[in-house]
């Protein structure tokens, strides 16, 4: 019996990487589209270098193949809870600026916003799964956005984006390596290895 539900608990986390990978596929390109709506909507520059963003999760890690499945899906899961609340910060700061004169950049960003929370609610999935449930989002928030002047908070967008693109690339790596059987072992991969 604990066999057959190892299979099915397998064929399930296999099943929901397939489509958290197909998520995050979609979910790039919609983004590198936004990123050239977003260029050329608020004049800038394409190649224009932006350091990095406070309160921006970075999708780059040191020693990438040492981290267990838990904390892959922790680090996701955390990344994709604060870009939400940037994305949603964005919004409404373009909203504000622009008013209703550029429905196409706030249609794009209220879309990948839609994106990013059903990834971010994929991951939870994903962790439930391995009885190991979501971490509570209290004082998952990022920090109240510094006062920028518009120029610096066009900068600042640009930013996210760019990371999000990247983070969109991370996620499908790990969603990838999650989905591997374990080595050594007679069962799929166990994603609640402690970290």
């Amino acid at each position: 019996m604990a066999a057959a539900d190892n299979t099915s608990a397998a064929l399930r986390r296999r099943d929901l990487c397939s489509r958290g990978i197909r998520l995050a596929g979609k979910m790039r390109s919609d983004v590198v589209d936004l990123l050239d709506t977003y260029v050329e909507r608020q004049g800038l520059d394409a190649s224009a270098s932006v350091a990095a963003v406070e309160g921006v999760p970075v999708a780059a890690v040191e020693r990438w193949d040492e981290q267990t499945g838990t904390q892959r899906l922790l680090e996701n899961l955390a990344a994709y809870r604060t870009f939400r609340a940037l994305l949603a910060q964005m919004l409404e700061e373009q909203q504000e600026q622009l008013g209703e004169a550029d429905t196409t950049l706030g249609q794009a960003l209220a879309a990948v916003l839609l994106q990013v929370s059903a990834f971010t609610y994929h991951l939870e999935e994903l962790l439930r799964l391995e009885s190991r449930g979501p971490p509570s989002e209290e004082g998952a928030e990022p920090p109240p956005a510094p006062h920028l002047s518009l120029f610096e908070r066009k900068l600042r967008g640009l930013g996210v984006l760019r990371e999000l693109a990247q983070w969109a690339v991370r996620s499908t790596r790990d969603l990838r390596q999650l989905a591997k059987p374990s080595p050594g072992s007679s069962s799929p991969a166990s994603l609640a290895e402690s970290p």
